[in-house]
């Protein structure tokens, strides 16, 4: 008769990051910067989550669900960073609320709410929260009491501490993370300059002037198929920027600057918008993709007073 084997097996973890980003980014910009408002920084937040996700994949042994990324904006629009957070691999973006005094509404209850959904429904065996604030010690509980390890990171202080201590406490583990390691995603905003002269600054068609334009082959006894014209093509380009301004807000905007390069995410964005206005494709013609990006980015340049002129056509 076969002895049953009543040795416990080992069961591998499976496990979340949910970061609020709130604090990381207000902890990390003080430490490092004795900053108060994140308009002093900038972040480079996809190569942050990335080296979040390693640190995170040494501490536990198992199998990421994915990391939560709470932030808010003004209406809940996606900022650009944002927008290109939201396409990295196992990250989800959550946006609560900016208000016009800068405060985040909803933030909380969106953490709270998914750290204790992903525990009653066995999703994950280990959670890591990066987070300080007391108002999510019932959500620690809860999501204990479905048999589930909280491990709360934080950022180091610059003095005292900045994580509510009843939280410290109800954790299973604590752990705080360094300046040192943080500060490699971090730098000061850079100071506004003085507008300079239109010479100054080149236009989008400037900057991919090297570039020789690719025509499309036609077969023998073809005519090649025509591909929208210049002016058309710009002034579709300064419709969808004056469109984002309204929708998006000038901050949002903003932060595209000084250009005239465009992150991949928002370049997709601003060509999608484009051929719905023009109801046809623009992918077959190079060219008229760097029309679309000047057209863009002179009715930014003017939106912003940077004297930019449109290249000449």
């Amino acid at each position: 008769m076969a002895i049953p084997d009543l040795m416990p097996h080992p069961v591998a973890a499976k496990y979340a990051v949910l970061v609020d980003v709130g604090y990381l980014y207000a902890a990390a910009g003080e430490v490092l910067l004795g900053a108060k408002e994140r308009k002093e920084y900038r972040v480079a937040a996809d190569e942050l989550i990335q080296s979040l996700q390693k640190h995170a994949e040494e501490r536990i042994s198992g199998e990421l669900l994915r990391i939560y990324w709470y932030d808010a904006a003004r209406d809940r629009v996606p900022t650009v960073d944002q927008r290109v957070i939201a396409q990295l691999p196992w990250v989800k973006v959550r946006l609560g609320n900016l208000n016009a005094r800068g405060q985040q509404k909803g933030v909380d209850a969106q953490i709270r709410s998914d750290l204790e959904a992903l525990a009653r429904h066995h999703a994950v065996t280990d959670t890591i929260l990066l987070a300080g604030d007391e108002d999510m010690v019932p959500a620690v509980e809860a999501a204990q009491a479905y048999g589930v390890r909280i491990h709360l990171w934080g950022v180091e202080p610059p003095y005292g501490t900045n994580q509510a201590e009843r939280l410290v406490w109800e954790s299973d583990t604590v752990e705080v993370i360094s300046a040192d390691f943080l500060r490699p995603f971090f730098s000061r905003a850079p100071q506004p300059v003085p507008v300079a002269p239109p010479a100054a600054a080149p236009s989008p068609a400037q900057v991919f002037a090297g570039r020789a334009p690719v025509k499309p082959h036609a077969k023998p006894g073809q005519v090649a198929k025509l591909g929208p014209s210049r002016p058309r093509v710009e002034d579709v380009g300064e419709h969808v920027a004056q469109k984002w301004i309204l929708t998006r807000g000038r901050d949002n905007i903003r932060d595209l600057l000084p250009g005239p390069i465009l992150p991949t995410v928002i370049d997709t964005e601003l060509l999608i918008e484009a051929e719905k206005e023009l109801g046809h494709s623009l992918r077959p013609y190079p060219e008229a993709r760097v029309w679309l990006r000047d057209g863009f980015w002179a009715r930014v340049y003017r939106e912003f007073d940077l004297g930019v002129g449109v290249s000449s056509k």
